[in-house]
C-alpha cells in the first residue's frame, strides 16, 4: 500500500478547524492531517522565539508523517514564525517541503469587502503586535486605513468551551467597543484569528447593521486551490483518498474531540502525540 502524503493543517489549538472545514469543502478528495497544539495553547501572548520553536516542532512532526505541504491555519504562527520557517528552516532541513500561512492570502483580498476603505482587524496580542496585517495590507492596498484590536481573552474562552455562553458577551462587547472607538467609519472587520468564527454570532449582535464580518476559511481555501494549480510539483505529491486524521498535543483527547467536532461541523476522533520527540 502506498504511503499517504496528506496536506497538513496546523493550529495552536482547535481554531484552525474552521479553516480546515473550508479547505475540505473546496478540495474534498485530498488526504489531510490536522494537528492542534492544544497542550501549549494559547500562542497569542508568547514571544517570537517561543512561537517559532513550537510551530517548527509541529511542522517537523507533520513532515515526518508524510506531509509535503503544511498550512499554518493560525494567525499568530503565521505572523511570528512563518517567515523564519520559509527563509531559514526549510532551506536548511527540508528544501523539498512547503509551508504556507493565512495572512498573505487574506491581505490580498480584504480590500474587496470595504466601501469606506476602513478595516478593523481583531486578533491575538501576538498577531497585532507583529504588525503583519498592517504590512501586508499596505502592500496590496496602500489606500486602506487599518485599525487593530487585540482580544487576548477570546482564545482562552473558546478553547475552554465558553464561546456560546452568556458570560462571553461581556468580553466580546469590550473589545469591539475598543475597536470601533478608533474610527466610526470602519465598515469591515476581519477575524484575524481562526478561533474567532465561533464567536461570529456574538460579534455580529454587538455591531451596527451593515458592517461586514469576514472570516478567513473560504479565503484561505480559495488561495490553496490557486496555489495547487500553479504548483503541480507539489500537487502531484499529494495522495487523494479523502482520508482525514486528527492529532492533538493534549492528552485529554475526548475533550478535544468534543469541541473540535463543533468547529469542524463533523465528528472528530483524534490521537495524542508528543511533537517534541526527535525534532531537529
Amino acid at each position: 500500500m502506498a504511503a499517504s502524503t496528506p496536506i497538513g493543517i496546523f493550529d495552536s489549538g482547535i481554531g484552525g478547524l474552521t479553516v480546515f472545514r473550508s479547505i475540505v469543502e473546496a478540495l474534498p478528495g485530498y488526504d489531510y492531517l490536522y494537528l492542534g497544539d492544544n497542550g501549549r495553547a494559547p500562542y497569542g501572548n508568547r514571544s517570537f522565539k517561543t512561537i517559532h520553536q513550537y510551530t517548527w516542532e509541529c511542522v517537523q512532526w507533520m513532515f515526518k508523517q508524510g506531509c509535503p505541504l503544511v498550512i499554518l491555519a493560525c494567525n499568530t504562527a503565521s505572523a511570528k514564525a512563518l517567515r523564519t520557517i520559509q527563509q531559514q528552516d526549510l532551506a536548511a532541513h527540508h528544501a523539498d517541503k512547503r509551508v504556507l500561512g493565512v495572512i498573505r492570502p487574506t491581505a490580498e483580498v480584504i480590500g474587496n469587502y470595504t466601501q469606506t476603505g476602513q478595516i478593523g482587524v481583531l486578533g491575538t496580542k501576538g498577531t497585532v503586535q507583529s504588525g503583519s496585517y498592517l504590512i501586508e495590507i499596505n502592500h496590496f492596498a496602500p489606500d486602506l486605513k487599518v485599525y487593530q484590536q487585540a482580544c487576548p481573552l477570546w482564545v482562552p474562552l473558546i478553547e475552554n468551551g465558553e464561546y456560546d455562553k452568556p458570560g462571553t458577551d461581556y468580553y466580546v462587547k469590550m473589545y469591539l467597543d475598543e475597536l470601533m472607538a478608533q474610527s466610526p467609519d470602519i465598515d469591515t472587520i476581519l477575524l484575524a484569528c481562526t478561533h474567532y468564527p465561533l464567536l461570529a454570532d456574538k460579534i455580529k449582535a454587538q455591531l451596527p447593521a451593515g458592517i461586514n464580518v469576514v472570516a478567513q476559511g473560504d479565503i484561505v481555501a480559495a488561495s490553496l486551490v490557486n496555489y495547487l494549480e500553479r504548483h503541480p510539483e507539489i500537487e502531484g505529491k499529494l495522495t487523494k483518498t479523502a482520508n482525514r486524521r486528527f492529532y492533538t498535543t493534549i492528552d485529554d483527547t475526548a475533550d478535544f474531540d468534543h469541541h473540535a467536532s463543533q468547529f469542524f461541523k463533523d465528528e472528530v476522533k483524534s490521537e495524542f502525540v508528543d511533537v517534541r520527540e526527535g525534532c531537529d
